[in-house]
Protein backbone atom coordinates (compact mmCIF):
# COMPACT_ATOMS: atom_id res chain seq x y z
CA UNK A 1 0.00 0.00 0.00
CA UNK A 2 1.26 3.53 -0.74
CA UNK A 3 2.47 5.61 2.19
CA UNK A 4 -0.52 7.69 3.24
CA UNK A 5 -0.23 11.48 3.00
CA UNK A 6 3.31 11.45 1.62
CA UNK A 7 1.99 13.74 -1.14
CA UNK A 8 -0.14 15.90 1.16
CA UNK A 9 -0.33 19.44 -0.18
CA UNK A 10 0.64 18.38 -3.70
CA UNK A 11 -1.52 18.80 -6.81
CA UNK A 12 -1.43 16.19 -9.57
CA UNK A 13 -2.98 16.56 -13.03
CA UNK A 14 -3.54 13.32 -14.93
CA UNK A 15 -4.80 13.33 -18.52
CA UNK A 16 -6.99 10.54 -19.86
CA UNK A 17 -7.93 9.57 -16.31
CA UNK A 18 -11.57 8.57 -16.62
CA UNK A 19 -10.61 4.89 -16.85
CA UNK A 20 -7.78 2.39 -17.13
CA UNK A 21 -4.21 3.45 -16.44
CA UNK A 22 -5.05 7.11 -15.90
CA UNK A 23 -7.71 6.36 -13.31
CA UNK A 24 -5.39 3.95 -11.48
CA UNK A 25 -2.70 6.66 -11.35
CA UNK A 26 -5.15 9.29 -10.07
CA UNK A 27 -6.40 6.89 -7.42
CA UNK A 28 -2.88 5.97 -6.30
CA UNK A 29 -1.68 9.59 -6.06
CA UNK A 30 -4.90 10.60 -4.33
CA UNK A 31 -4.48 7.84 -1.76
CA UNK A 32 -1.00 9.22 -1.13
CA UNK A 33 -2.56 12.56 -0.20
CA UNK A 34 -2.45 14.54 -3.45
CA UNK A 35 -5.30 16.66 -4.72
CA UNK A 36 -6.02 15.36 -8.21
CA UNK A 37 -7.30 16.94 -11.39
CA UNK A 38 -8.49 14.49 -14.03
CA UNK A 39 -9.65 15.01 -17.58
CA UNK A 40 -11.14 12.96 -20.38
CA UNK A 41 -13.42 13.20 -23.38
CA UNK A 42 -16.34 11.14 -22.02
CA UNK A 43 -18.07 13.45 -19.58
CA UNK A 44 -20.32 10.79 -18.06
CA UNK A 45 -17.47 8.37 -17.44
CA UNK A 46 -15.32 11.19 -16.09
CA UNK A 47 -17.99 12.17 -13.58
CA UNK A 48 -18.42 8.55 -12.53
CA UNK A 49 -14.69 8.15 -11.93
CA UNK A 50 -14.51 11.44 -10.03
CA UNK A 51 -17.33 10.26 -7.77
CA UNK A 52 -15.36 7.09 -6.94
CA UNK A 53 -12.29 9.13 -6.04
CA UNK A 54 -14.27 11.58 -3.93
CA UNK A 55 -15.93 8.62 -2.21
CA UNK A 56 -12.46 7.66 -0.99
CA UNK A 57 -11.94 11.14 0.41
CA UNK A 58 -9.70 12.26 -2.45
CA UNK A 59 -10.10 15.94 -3.37
CA UNK A 60 -10.86 15.71 -7.09
CA UNK A 61 -11.49 18.11 -9.94
CA UNK A 62 -12.88 16.60 -13.15
CA UNK A 63 -12.84 18.63 -16.37
CA UNK A 64 -14.02 17.35 -19.73
CA UNK A 65 -11.20 18.23 -22.12
CA UNK A 66 -10.14 17.63 -25.70
CA UNK A 67 -6.39 17.47 -25.14
CA UNK A 68 -5.72 18.00 -28.85
CA UNK A 69 -6.84 21.60 -28.44
CA UNK A 70 -4.49 24.15 -26.94
CA UNK A 71 -7.34 26.37 -25.72
CA UNK A 72 -8.98 23.53 -23.80
CA UNK A 73 -5.68 22.46 -22.24
CA UNK A 74 -5.01 26.04 -21.14
CA UNK A 75 -8.47 26.21 -19.62
CA UNK A 76 -7.94 22.88 -17.83
CA UNK A 77 -4.66 24.00 -16.30
CA UNK A 78 -5.94 27.44 -15.36
CA UNK A 79 -8.96 25.90 -13.61
CA UNK A 80 -6.81 23.31 -11.85
CA UNK A 81 -4.48 25.98 -10.52
CA UNK A 82 -7.39 28.18 -9.49
CA UNK A 83 -9.35 25.46 -7.67
CA UNK A 84 -6.63 23.12 -6.38
CA UNK A 85 -3.39 25.11 -6.49
CA UNK A 86 -0.16 25.09 -8.51
CA UNK A 87 0.47 21.80 -10.32
CA UNK A 88 3.31 19.78 -8.81
CA UNK A 89 2.88 16.61 -10.88
CA UNK A 90 1.74 16.33 -14.50
CA UNK A 91 1.05 12.85 -15.84
CA UNK A 92 0.57 12.78 -19.61
CA UNK A 93 -1.37 9.55 -19.94
CA UNK A 94 -4.04 10.12 -22.60
CA UNK A 95 -3.50 8.13 -25.76
CA UNK A 96 -5.18 6.33 -28.62
CA UNK A 97 -4.10 3.68 -31.08
CA UNK A 98 -5.01 2.72 -34.63
CA UNK A 99 -3.60 -0.60 -35.78
CA UNK A 100 -3.25 -2.04 -39.25
CA UNK A 101 -1.13 -1.54 -42.38
CA UNK A 102 -0.06 2.11 -42.45
CA UNK A 103 -1.01 2.56 -46.11
CA UNK A 104 -4.64 1.79 -45.33
CA UNK A 105 -5.01 4.84 -43.10
CA UNK A 106 -5.70 8.42 -44.12
CA UNK A 107 -4.20 11.72 -43.10
CA UNK A 108 -7.00 12.27 -40.58
CA UNK A 109 -6.06 9.00 -38.85
CA UNK A 110 -2.42 10.07 -38.65
CA UNK A 111 -3.41 13.43 -37.21
CA UNK A 112 -5.71 11.87 -34.62
CA UNK A 113 -3.00 9.57 -33.25
CA UNK A 114 -0.11 12.04 -33.37
CA UNK A 115 -2.17 14.93 -32.01
CA UNK A 116 -3.42 12.82 -29.09
CA UNK A 117 -0.26 10.89 -28.24
CA UNK A 118 2.39 13.50 -28.99
CA UNK A 119 1.11 17.00 -29.68
CA UNK A 120 -1.05 17.00 -26.55
CA UNK A 121 2.03 16.32 -24.40
CA UNK A 122 3.78 19.32 -25.91
CA UNK A 123 0.71 21.48 -25.33
CA UNK A 124 0.19 20.37 -21.72
CA UNK A 125 3.85 20.70 -20.78
CA UNK A 126 4.13 24.10 -22.43
CA UNK A 127 1.17 25.30 -20.37
CA UNK A 128 2.34 23.84 -17.04
CA UNK A 129 6.07 24.51 -17.18
CA UNK A 130 6.18 28.31 -16.67
CA UNK A 131 4.74 28.00 -13.16
CA UNK A 132 7.01 25.03 -12.41
CA UNK A 133 10.01 27.11 -13.52
CA UNK A 134 8.88 29.97 -11.29
CA UNK A 135 8.64 27.58 -8.32
CA UNK A 136 11.85 25.71 -9.28
CA UNK A 137 10.17 22.33 -8.85
CA UNK A 138 7.83 19.91 -10.57
CA UNK A 139 7.56 16.43 -12.01
CA UNK A 140 6.38 15.53 -15.50
CA UNK A 141 5.69 11.85 -16.19
CA UNK A 142 4.80 10.63 -19.67
CA UNK A 143 3.10 7.30 -20.23
CA UNK A 144 4.59 5.93 -23.43
CA UNK A 145 4.88 2.28 -24.48
CA UNK A 146 7.40 -0.37 -25.36
CA UNK A 147 6.07 0.33 -28.86
CA UNK A 148 8.24 3.42 -28.58
CA UNK A 149 11.25 1.12 -28.50
CA UNK A 150 10.18 -1.77 -30.75
CA UNK A 151 8.25 -1.69 -34.01
CA UNK A 152 5.70 -4.28 -35.10
CA UNK A 153 3.52 -4.97 -38.12
CA UNK A 154 0.35 -2.92 -38.07
CA UNK A 155 1.73 -0.46 -35.54
CA UNK A 156 3.54 2.09 -37.71
CA UNK A 157 1.46 5.14 -36.79
CA UNK A 158 1.20 4.22 -33.11
CA UNK A 159 4.92 3.44 -32.90
CA UNK A 160 5.75 6.74 -34.59
CA UNK A 161 3.79 8.63 -31.92
CA UNK A 162 5.49 6.80 -29.08
CA UNK A 163 9.01 7.07 -30.53
CA UNK A 164 8.34 10.78 -30.95
CA UNK A 165 7.18 11.01 -27.34
CA UNK A 166 10.48 9.56 -26.13
CA UNK A 167 12.38 12.14 -28.16
CA UNK A 168 10.23 14.97 -26.86
CA UNK A 169 10.56 13.79 -23.27
CA UNK A 170 14.33 13.45 -23.50
CA UNK A 171 14.70 16.96 -24.86
CA UNK A 172 12.34 18.40 -22.24
CA UNK A 173 14.32 16.71 -19.47
CA UNK A 174 17.48 18.47 -20.62
CA UNK A 175 15.72 21.82 -20.98
CA UNK A 176 14.16 21.64 -17.51
CA UNK A 177 16.53 19.81 -15.17
CA UNK A 178 18.39 23.03 -14.34
CA UNK A 179 15.14 24.41 -12.90
CA UNK A 180 14.64 21.45 -10.57
CA UNK A 181 11.96 19.99 -12.85
CA UNK A 182 12.21 16.26 -13.51
CA UNK A 183 10.88 14.51 -16.61
CA UNK A 184 10.43 10.74 -16.75
CA UNK A 185 8.80 8.38 -19.23
CA UNK A 186 7.21 5.03 -18.43
CA UNK A 187 7.13 2.43 -21.21
CA UNK A 188 4.74 -0.42 -20.38
CA UNK A 189 4.14 -3.56 -22.35
CA UNK A 190 0.56 -4.75 -22.92
CA UNK A 191 -1.81 -3.56 -20.19
CA UNK A 192 -5.21 -5.13 -19.51
CA UNK A 193 -7.46 -2.14 -20.28
CA UNK A 194 -10.14 -1.24 -22.83
CA UNK A 195 -7.37 0.09 -25.08
CA UNK A 196 -7.55 -1.67 -28.43
CA UNK A 197 -3.86 -2.18 -28.96
CA UNK A 198 -3.15 -5.28 -26.87
CA UNK A 199 -4.24 -7.64 -29.63
CA UNK A 200 -6.57 -9.84 -27.63
CA UNK A 201 -3.93 -11.64 -25.54
CA UNK A 202 -4.52 -13.31 -22.19
CA UNK A 203 -5.45 -10.40 -19.94
CA UNK A 204 -4.53 -12.38 -16.82
CA UNK A 205 -0.91 -12.40 -18.02
CA UNK A 206 -0.87 -8.74 -19.00
CA UNK A 207 0.26 -5.83 -16.89
CA UNK A 208 -2.51 -4.30 -14.80
CA UNK A 209 -3.23 -0.55 -14.52
CA UNK A 210 -2.05 -0.63 -10.90
CA UNK A 211 1.39 -1.79 -12.09
CA UNK A 212 1.79 1.49 -13.96
CA UNK A 213 0.40 3.47 -11.03
CA UNK A 214 2.97 1.82 -8.78
CA UNK A 215 5.77 3.01 -11.07
CA UNK A 216 4.40 6.57 -11.02
CA UNK A 217 4.25 6.49 -7.23
CA UNK A 218 7.87 5.33 -7.10
CA UNK A 219 9.00 8.15 -9.38
CA UNK A 220 7.28 10.96 -7.52
CA UNK A 221 8.62 9.79 -4.15
CA UNK A 222 12.22 9.51 -5.34
CA UNK A 223 14.84 11.73 -3.73
CA UNK A 224 14.72 15.17 -5.44
CA UNK A 225 18.40 14.98 -6.30
CA UNK A 226 17.85 12.38 -9.02
CA UNK A 227 15.33 11.10 -11.54
CA UNK A 228 14.83 8.08 -13.78
CA UNK A 229 14.71 9.00 -17.45
CA UNK A 230 12.87 5.86 -18.59
CA UNK A 231 11.15 2.98 -16.86
CA UNK A 232 10.36 -0.17 -18.86
CA UNK A 233 7.66 -2.45 -17.45
CA UNK A 234 6.98 -5.96 -18.74
CA UNK A 235 4.67 -8.70 -17.50
CA UNK A 236 6.37 -11.69 -15.91
CA UNK A 237 4.74 -14.03 -18.43
CA UNK A 238 4.22 -13.15 -22.06
CA UNK A 239 0.49 -12.77 -22.82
Amino acid sequence: MPQKNILAGKVALITGASRGIGFAIAQRLGRMGARVSICGRDGAKLDQSAAILRGEGIETLAVRTDIKRADQISALIERTQRELGPIDILVNNAGIGLFGPFHEFGEADWNAVLDTNLKSVFLACRAVVPEMIRRKSGYIINISSLAGKNTFAGGAIYCASKWGLLGLAGGMAEDLRGYGIRVSTICPGSVATEFAGHGGGNSAKMLQPDDIAHAVAALVTQSPGSFMSEVHIRPTQKP
